[in-house]
């Protein structure tokens, strides 16, 4: 690969792009299918603190089975971004808590406790076979990934249009462990 960075910048407008014209029904549609296999991967999330995000630019919604992993006795945990270069801390969350817009105007928790989760549920802007994701290139999970002695299992979650044959990555990218899609599910490593 010649040049990297332009490559990687292509893909990401190109995947965002198709990702934002999945039509309302089919986003829909294909959103449920993501969630019932998230429920296979985590169908016992009793006493588990689950790491998830607030959507942007047409990713799959992981609060559309919160009530799901709450009635089943979790704590979730939305992320926020401290700064630039460090890991993001994940802070409890919980269906009427306050929120305030944080960095880049993503929805954060207001005052509440800063957790650990035990899993993970990462958006992807592309994905390829190895469970590599692309996302948009700043490192911020790559590098939360990273901070933890032992890793919370990861489970990348995309739509198939973001499948790529490679996403090339580099020394710091961290493979999922699970990549989900509305076709359903591939465990890349071992957790």
């Amino acid at each position: 690969m010649e040049n990297l960075f332009e490559w990687k910048k292509h893909q990401r407008k190109r995947l965002i792009s198709a990702r934002e014209n999945i039509p309302g029904k089919t986003h829909w549609k294909w959103s449920q299918a993501i969630s019932g296999n998230l429920m296979q991967k985590l169908p016992n999330p009793h006493k588990m603190i689950i790491g998830i995000y607030c959507p942007f630019r047409g990713e799959y919604d992981p609060r559309s089975i919160a009530r799901y992993f709450i009635q089943n006795g979790a704590t979730l945990a939305l992320p926020e971004i401290i700064d630039k270069d460090t890991p993001l801390c994940f802070r409890e969350w919980s269906m009427g808590t306050p929120m305030k817009n944080g960095a880049y105007g993503i929805p954060i928790p207001v005052d509440t406790q800063i957790v650990r989760p035990d899993a993970v549920i990462i958006p992807m802007v592309g994905f390829d076979q190895r469970g590599y994701r692309l996302g948009y290139g700043s490192g911020f999970f790559d590098r939360t990934l990273a901070s933890y002695q032992r890793q919370p299992l990861s489970l990348g979650v995309a739509f198939e249009i973001q499948r790529l044959d490679d996403t090339y990555p580099q020394a710091h990218d961290i493979a999922m462990h699970y990549v989900i899609t509305e076709a359903g599910s591939f465990q890349t490593k071992h957790y």
